[in-house]
């Protein structure tokens, strides 16, 4: 871990922000924080913009290497920092194309395709224009994954195999997501979820991406 403190993180206040600042509590790392929003203008800045062209959050830089979404970066810091004390890459081809699997279908169907949707038209619709039919049709369409989640998760205390991982920390900012937005949560959802928010790594984290 000898460029950890090299780590910084672009973006604070979303759950997609929220992710790699939970990795890197879970990885013990330490990290720099740039507390920007989005839609406040902070990605728009000229030196931001160098940074990122994109204009987005959640962006990292370890030393020199720089890289931008959530899923990249989570697996990144995973890769390069984590054991088997904290947070490990799956270590067998077909345990990799499991954690694949689900980690799209989370940030595909649920996360781009559902809530973003939601908040858009919902949340932000001085920008994004108001759309109640395309939000109804994406609460029905989230509700409808969570169920086959749901489903999936009987008898588990987590996504994948016997212990915590990625997959459960990108389902778990999504149901926070999805329940801000009044997207009810069955009650096996729920208590997984609240399982996993009692790690204090998460509860550290959650402080850390809130916008002062």
């Amino acid at each position: 871990m000898s460029n950890d403190s090299k780590i910084a993180f672009w973006g604070v206040g979303t759950s997609r922000t929220l992710r790699p600042i939970w990795v890197a509590e879970e990885l013990g790392l330490t990290y720099k924080i740039h507390p920007i929003g989005p839609r406040t203008g902070e990605t728009q800045t000229k030196k931001y913009s160098e940074l990122n062209p994109k204009r987005k959050v959640p962006f990292c830089e370890d030393g020199d290497f720089k890289l931008s979404e959530s899923v990249a970066i989570c697996r990144y810091l995973i890769s390069t920092y984590g054991n088997s004390t904290t947070l490990m890459k799956p270590q067998s081809s077909k345990d990799l194309a499991k954690e694949d699997e689900w980690l799209s279908y989370i940030y595909g169907e649920l996360d781009e395709t559902s809530l973003y949707v939601m908040r858009r038209h919902q949340g932000l619709p001085e920008i994004y224009g108001e759309a109640p039919t395309a939000v109804d049709a994406a609460r029905t369409y989230a509700m409808r994954h969570l169920d086959v989640i749901d489903v999936h998760l009987k008898g588990r205390s987590y996504l994948l195999a016997e212990t915590f991982g990625l997959t459960d920390i990108f389902l778990v900012t999504c149901l926070n997501w999805a329940e801000n937005y009044g997207i009810p949560l069955q009650d096996g959802l729920k208590r997984y979820r609240d399982s996993i928010t009692q790690r204090a790594q998460y509860k550290a984290a959650m402080i850390k991406n809130k916008k002062n």
